[in-house]
């Protein structure tokens, strides 16, 4: 097997022309994006072979869900976690933002409420609104010693009201870079069976686990009782880079939770495009050295991140996103501070916690070296 080393990611891409998000927000200037979840690494040859071989085909009509595809997820599930799901379980998406969205419309009724957990990934917070609901904000706890951000139960369950109906969940956690262990997620299940509460859980992240002692549990395959109250969303747009070729699935056991999805789904949603399925299916097929050599990769880079800013992070158990501890700076706007010193994060306020930024550290080396020298002279102003 060919090893994937650092010089296969340390490769700086010019992205101008490709009307890139994350470089075009600040065309013009010199500042370094470390903001949106979108990594600087080219996807997999694999991938790109992929789509290559579809486009050999002239016509890019409406697609039906690739029966190879379905079969390839279904292989994965069971090869990655020992969790067999049937085909009937599976509803498929054009990206997972939808999947929750849908999720806290087809449970919305009047005087409900959703209970997130936060800081949190910021559609999260967005999501209530749209379904005329009321969000309904927990906010994470640094463990003893400031280890790691955990779930306050106690305040979780003095949130819950009568007509509450959905939990969201992010998991791996989108700031934070949590990968709640299984203790965590069996004390979660046990919350939601006694709240009565279904759970929407976005698992975007996991496949991108860092620290070695580490694993992402799905949480519905814990057990029937928790698997039959949650919507369970996945997709490979993360783990290789291709947001672009965005296709999701949402796995829910429930025939009558599946329904409503179905439902509120309906007229709204458009169906997944051929090269998203030509992607996808390429990923849940890989088993090559690509995504080791990734994990790797982000792994020194986190390395190279907490040496710089020390305990104003917790370590990134998962993901590529380090939330970052700014409040001693006493910042006006965090956003502002950092782009005047020719960095490009996400402000936390967005994610529900003022006082923090999250940077994006899956970028090639060369390019974290620069940004790093900037952020090492922003956090200690004269």
């Amino acid at each position: 097997m060919t090893a994937f080393g650092p010089e296969v990611f340390d490769r700086l891409i010019d992205r101008t022309g490709t009307w890139s998000s994350k470089w075009d927000k600040y065309q013009g200037q010199d500042i370094l994006p470390f903001w949106v979840a979108d990594m600087d690494f080219a996807m997999p040859d694999f991938i790109k072979q992929a789509v290559s071989e579809r486009l050999d085909h002239e016509i890019l009509g409406y697609t039906r869900t690739p029966p190879p595809l379905v079969e390839a997820f279904l292989d994965w599930l069971e090869r990655s976690y020992g969790w067999r799901v049937p085909e009937e379980w599976l509803v498929w998406l054009p990206g997972v933002v939808t999947g929750f969205n849908l999720a806290a419309r087809a449970l919305a009724e009047p005087g409900g409420s959703i209970i997130i957990p936060t800081p949190v990934y910021y559609p999260f917070l967005h999501t209530p609104r749209n379904a005329g609901q009321e969000g309904l904000q927990v906010p994470l706890v640094l463990e003893s010693g400031r280890s790691r951000w955990v779930m306050d139960f106690d305040a979780l369950r003095a949130a819950v009201r009568p007509q509450s109906r959905l939990f969201m969940l992010s998991n791996p956690q989108n700031p934070t870079g949590r990968a709640y262990t299984r203790a965590e997620l069996n004390t979660l299940a046990e919350f939601c069976i006694e709240q009565d509460l279904i759970l929407c859980s976005d698992e975007i992240h996991c496949s991108l686990i860092l620290d070695p002692d580490a694993s992402h549990i799905p949480i519905a395959s814990l057990s029937p009782e928790i698997g039959t109250r949650t919507i369970s969303l996945f997709a490979a747009t993360k783990t290789y880079n291709m947001p672009g070729l965005s296709c999701a699935i949402a796995v829910i056991a429930d025939p009558d939770l599946r329904r409503a999805f179905r439902r509120a789904q309906a007229g709204l949603v458009p169906g997944v495009g051929p090269l998203a399925y030509a992607a996808s299916l390429a990923a849940y097929r890989d088993s090559g050295p690509w995504l080791p050599g990734l994990l790797d990769y982000l792994n020194d880079n986190h390395t190279q991140l907490r040496a710089v800013v020390g305990k104003r992070m917790t370590p990134v158990e998962a993901t590529y996103l380090a939330w970052l501890d700014v409040r001693d700076l006493n910042l006006e706007d965090p956003g502002d501070y950092f782009e005047q010193r020719g960095l490009g994060l996400s402000d936390g306020a967005a994610f529900g916690a003022p006082g923090y930024v999250r940077f994006n550290f899956a970028c090639p080396r060369p390019l974290l070296e620069r940004g790093l020298r900037r952020l090492q002279k922003a956090l200690r102003p004269a």
